[in-house]
């Protein structure tokens, strides 16, 4: 008995000190629902409750960042092992997945307005690239039969020096190439994230004399459509 009330002192001692409750678990060889006991009748001045609230909050950020750290390197694992599982590109495979691109992201053409040209407008620099690459090695289509526009909303007209040198250097385009900028009027109460120093706005490709490829972009989606077995 006097060997249990020992530990209750030294327990207490400890609790005092400012010793969480699994703290004192590791110098106390009790069941944790005897310390919970113990320490009920232990009245805390507000130093060491701040000091326990400062512990308390200290661990949960020491829990977090352990948990952003094992998220972050199981996210780089999956990155590095997916990006191995593509392997080399071929043309046929650049071919195919332009069409998809343009599938998702480029104008159709309409019954009502026939003869309309090839145009593709995104906002990833990465993408935009890809379907520029395209147009080169597979469609033979010369930058110099392409004309770009810009569009950023009304908010960030005073960047748009900025905005044209991003997109210049993201395409290796001359920046004088990019003199067509449409603003769109900004929402009183937008509530868009595509906002400050990291919006460069949408750039649109135009193809000109393109309403022959716009047709055969229709017919190899088509194809893949058919060949999928979708339709």
């Amino acid at each position: 008995m006097s060997n249990k009330i020992a530990l209750k002192e030294k327990a207490i001692t400890l609790r005092k000190q400012g010793l969480s409750l699994s703290e004192v678990l590791k110098e106390i060889p009790v069941a944790k629902s005897t310390l919970s006991l113990w320490f009920k009748s232990v009245g805390l001045s507000k130093a060491q409750k701040q000091r326990l609230t400062e512990k308390r909050i200290k661990s949960a950020l020491k829990g977090a960042m352990v948990r952003k750290k094992q998220r972050i390197d199981l996210t780089d694992k999956i990155y590095s092992e997916s990006e191995k599982e593509i392997g080399s590109i071929s043309k046929r495979d650049l071919w195919l997945i332009g069409i998809a691109l343009y599938w998702a992201e480029g104008s159709k053409e309409k019954d009502y307005s026939p003869g309309s040209g090839a145009k593709f407008s995104n906002s990833d620099p990465v993408m935009v690239k890809l379907f520029l690459l395209w147009l080169c090695r597979c469609c033979n289509i010369s930058k110099k039969d392409i004309v770009f526009e810009i569009y950023i909303h009304d908010g960030d007209k005073k960047r748009v020096k900025e905005v044209i040198t991003y997109w210049s250097k993201q395409t290796g385009v001359s920046e004088n190439r990019f003199d067509r900028i449409y603003y769109k009027r900004d929402k009183i109460n937008t509530k868009r994230k595509n906002i400050g120093a990291l919006y460069f706005g949408v750039l649109r490709v135009n193809i000109k004399r393109s309403s022959t490829l716009v047709r055969k972009i229709k017919g190899w989606v088509d194809g893949i459509s058919k060949n999928c077995g979708i339709v």
